[in-house]
């Protein structure tokens, strides 16, 4: 055979070999697809994340010949540094010889079923250590939620530090986009910011140890087709699945995309990674939509109850919690009045909130006896047995406070154990809420042990207790775990969490059917690394109506009513001193999961008697708002007057609108909202609930087409019709939509 013949056959079986090792990953949801270039002894690159794919598009991803058809790959799906250094990396290691360079190649690719879901693991190895990650991804095969994570290890002789370790990375096409994230501050939490991506780096981390969303949020959305719109365009979502610090970076440099990054925090946190040792990074969700930011929130709602919080599909009972009522003033006839009191206005459970534990440190104020779980004998001298008597006498469930990750150097745990706490060696711990709160070291298995112990004994002496809110009022002061090892202090934040995901998991296990509130000192823990483990979050510390739509219509964004509580509070509010009318209060509460943060006996007969109509009405339309979809139509942030969004049944055969003035001027002119999700052809009868007006609205058991309605909207009057001494300057609606044949 001439040299000629040898070289074309040898040429053709290279291309053969080619074709066999070079592979396309294509991981898919219903309605998204992501793929990934992924050839044995290659790099791991990115191609394409979007609106599902057909088989012919695929088809433009094939490879043929060794070259790609049509569509090239992008970038590096999990760039690692060393080997190009000016550019953002997600992993970057110093290994035991000290090299800091990483160069990956792909070694196989797996493909399992993990219940409704599709995970393909992509294996990597370094070209010269023995050091390997799997990045994997999570598609949900019922919603359209792909989740990606790393997971690292080697078997160098000795440990490798870990630098940084994003959980994920994702190009996003350069052109007009704008990103969407919630900020905000105590009392002031879920504000939304959206702005034009820019050259430079934007970068939103949280440094608080054990709330991450009071300043910042773990979540953004990126809007491709330029200011984000709510039902319409192109939207990338992200939600970082972890209850920690957290660092999101978005690098837009001298190319063609905005570079993303997502994963734990590495700030004074960098790992010393054992031989054999497996360190997983926190799962990020993403999410694509054509429908606009609430096309993305949708998805991400439909997710969070399916596969992410703790009885998602189960509705929220409507409670009285008593923090705003008495504050620290618990005693056993106050608390059974204001059990009596929810319990005529139709109310499911009572919560007793701070106050009611503490022997030789009674619990009268914020300075003192966390960890001290006795009951006050003096406050309760029935104890608790009695007052879950009397919640069974009035018909309702009852439910307790506790704040276990917490102590007061002015308790009796903190004078048994000052080795549990957080603090640097040598040093004065630094004191929180009181001037005496200091945090327990949950890296400690004593103190995870303790913490479990005391949820179990409360449950085990009283297994009726249907509920618990748990609280965490204080961040990470000070630097210093007095149980991990010198060399492993920067292990702390870390191991916090890993010790707090090991107690809820316990909790969980021997008490599946408990409900438990996620509060932080408000909105502290709205994150979906916590509620695998919690039914709901606290939304805010601030209960004002009016500044509530601005913080609930932020945390709609990545979080479904169901799990957002929200409560009919006094006036003047507590926190703003701002006198809202209660019927303008009760129409935003009914727009989360409804409950009163309030003392009853205060209130008038017409108070109690509008409170009971309105918690009536809010359990037939509690599934639709719980479970439904939702649409946010006219945004407060957008400065015209006024607020409205609605839910709508799966079906589409019931919807809730909601409908706020924001501003009240005389003569002042407000859009015309148009209604959203309906079914076109349906016709839909419309009834106004917690009606207060003297007439009826002129559309009132009316019907009109899902088409009218998503192309017209209804007049909504600007103020309401009542007697002259009850005109305020507030006005809200809320209609009822349901199908006729």
């Amino acid at each position: 055979m001439d040299f000629k013949k040898r070289m074309k056959l040898l040429f053709g079986a290279l291309l053969l070999l080619g074709n066999l090792f070079a592979q396309n990953v294509h991981v898919s949801t219903p309605h998204t697809s992501l793929v990934l270039s992924a050839p044995q002894g290659g790099e791991l690159r990115y191609m394409y994340y979007g609106h599902k794919l057909s088989e012919s598009d695929f088809s433009n991803f094939e490879i043929v010949g060794g070259k790609q058809r049509v569509v090239k790959t992008i970038a590096a799906a999990y760039p690692a540094y060393g080997m190009n250094c000016p550019t953002e990396s997600a992993l970057a290691v110093k290994h035991t010889d000290g090299n800091m360079t990483l160069q990956l190649e792909v070694v196989k690719t797996l493909e399992k079923q993990d219940g409704n879901a599709t995970v393909n693991v992509i294996e990597l190895k370094d070209k010269l250590y023995p050091f390997f990650v799997n990045v994997c991804y999570k598609a949900y095969q019922d919603v359209d939620i792909i989740e990606v994570w790393t997971e690292v290890f080697h078997q160098e002789k000795e440990t490798v530090v870990l630098n940084q370790f994003a959980s994920a990375y994702l190009p996003i096409r350069r052109g007009d986009v704008w990103l969407s994230h919630l900020y905000g501050s105590w009392a002031n939490e879920g504000q939304l910011s959206q702005e034009a991506l820019a050259p430079g780096m934007k970068i939103i981390k949280n440094k608080d140890g054990v709330r991450n969303s009071h300043t910042s949020h773990a979540e953004v959305m990126f809007s491709l087709d330029g200011k984000p719109q709510e039902n319409t365009g192109r939207v990338i979502g992200a939600a970082l699945c972890y209850s920690g610090n957290y660092e999101l970076r978005i690098d837009t440099r001298d190319d063609e995309y905005h570079h993303f990054f997502a994963g734990i925090n590495e700030e004074n946190s960098n790992y010393s990674l054992k031989k054999d040792e497996l360190f997983c990074t926190p799962h990020l969700a993403l999410t694509y939509s054509d429908e606009g930011l609430s096309g993305s929130s949708r998805n991400f709602h439909r997710w969070a109850r399916l596969h992410k919080l703790a009885h998602g599909s189960t509705l929220r009972k409507i409670l009285l919690n008593s923090w705003e009522g008495v504050y620290f003033d618990i005693h056993q006839v106050g608390m059974d009045q204001m059990m009596a009191d929810i319990s005529s206005m139709g109310g499911e459970l009572f919560v007793m909130d701070d106050g009611w534990f503490g022997d030789k440190y009674p619990r009268n104020s914020d300075n003192s006896s966390l960890g001290d779980w006795a009951v006050d004998k003096k406050k309760l001298p029935d104890g608790i047995g009695s007052l879950l008597a009397n919640a069974e006498k009035h018909g309702i469930k009852f439910g307790i406070w506790i704040e276990p990750e917490m102590t007061n150097i002015a308790s009796e745990l903190y004078e048994q154990h000052p080795d549990w706490i957080i603090k640097a060696s040598d040093r004065e711990p630094v004191l929180g809420r009181g001037g005496t709160q200091v945090v327990l070291d949950l890296a400690n298995p004593a103190v995870q042990n303790f913490i479990f112990k005391i949820v179990d004994d409360l449950m085990t002496a009283y297994p009726a207790i249907d509920y618990i809110k748990w609280d965490a009022n204080m961040s990470i002061m000070n630097h210093g775990s007095q149980y991990l090892t010198k060399d492993n202090q920067s292990h702390m934040y870390i191991e916090f969490h890993r010790g707090f995901e090991k107690v809820c998991q316990r909790i969980r296990t021997k008490y599946p059917d408990l409900t438990i509130q996620a509060c932080a000192s408000g909105g502290g823990r709205a994150n979906y690394g916590i509620l695998p483990y919690f039914d709901e979050f606290w939304v805010s510390d601030n209960t004002d109506a009016l500044q509530r739509i601005y913080m609930q219509w932020g945390t709609s964004y990545f979080f479904p009513a169901i799990a957002m509580e929200s409560h009919i509070s006094a006036t003047p509010n507590h926190q703003t001193f701002r006198a809202i009318p209660l019927k303008y209060r009760v129409d935003v509460a009914m727009s989360g999961r409804l409950g009163m943060e309030i003392q009853p006996k205060n209130m008038t007969e017409e108070e109690k008697t509008l409170c009971k109509n309105a918690i009536t009405e809010y359990k037939v339309i509690r599934p639709i708002v719980q479970l439904g979809d939702i649409y946010r139509l006219m945004s407060p942030y957008d400065k015209l007057g006024v607020a409205s969004l609605m839910y709508v049944a799966p079906e589409k055969d019931k919807a809730v609108f909601y409908w706020w003035k924001t501003e009240h001027f005389v003569n002042q002119h407000l859009p015309r909202v148009r209604m959203a999700g309906l079914c076109p052809d349906k016709q839909y009868k419309v009834h106004e609930l917690n009606r207060i007006d003297n007439t009826p609205l002129s559309f009132e058991g009316r019907f009109f087409s899902g088409v009218y309605l998503m192309a017209n909207g209804l007049e909504i009057p600007y103020n309401h019709r009542v007697d002259y001494q009850k005109q305020n300057d507030y006005s809200s609606r809320v209609l009822y939509l349901e199908e006729v044949e």
